[in-house]
């Protein structure tokens, strides 16, 4: 980590252009943790895969600001991204909450592509 940079610092957000993975590392329906370490400050994200569409997302609940999964990887239940935390369900393909104590909060987007089958920050 640069010098300025608290220990443990966490940024939202990353530059783009960052190569995270080729799309096939998700399963499709499926979603998969990423955390970057950048001289600002850690990143925790996390991507879900529909189809050849992916869509990124910072890992933290809007109603209780933790982290969404207890375990790696697990996002997603019932088509939806779930926070393991409290029930609250999610739209993948924008964040919103549909289900439990957040109805109508969203997600805080990260902005990920697939560029030549690789998924890409953007």
């Amino acid at each position: 980590m640069s010098e300025g940079a608290p220990a443990g610092a966490r940024v939202e957000a990353t530059p783009p252009g960052v190569t995270l993975a080729p799309l096939t590392a998700i399963a499709d329906g499926a979603a998969r943790n990423f955390v970057l370490q950048l001289r600002a400050g850690r990143f925790h994200g996390f991507v879900v895969r529909r189809g050849d569409a992916v869509f990124g997302y910072v890992d933290r609940c809007p109603h209780a600001g933790l982290p969404l999964a207890q375990r790696l990887d697990d996002y997603v239940a019932a088509g939806h991204v779930r926070c393991a935390w409290h029930g609250a369900l999610f739209r993948a393909e924008d964040g919103i909450c549909v289900a439990g104590p957040c109805v109508g909060a969203r997600l805080a987007a990260w902005p990920v592509t697939v560029r030549d089958g690789v998924i890409v920050t953007g």
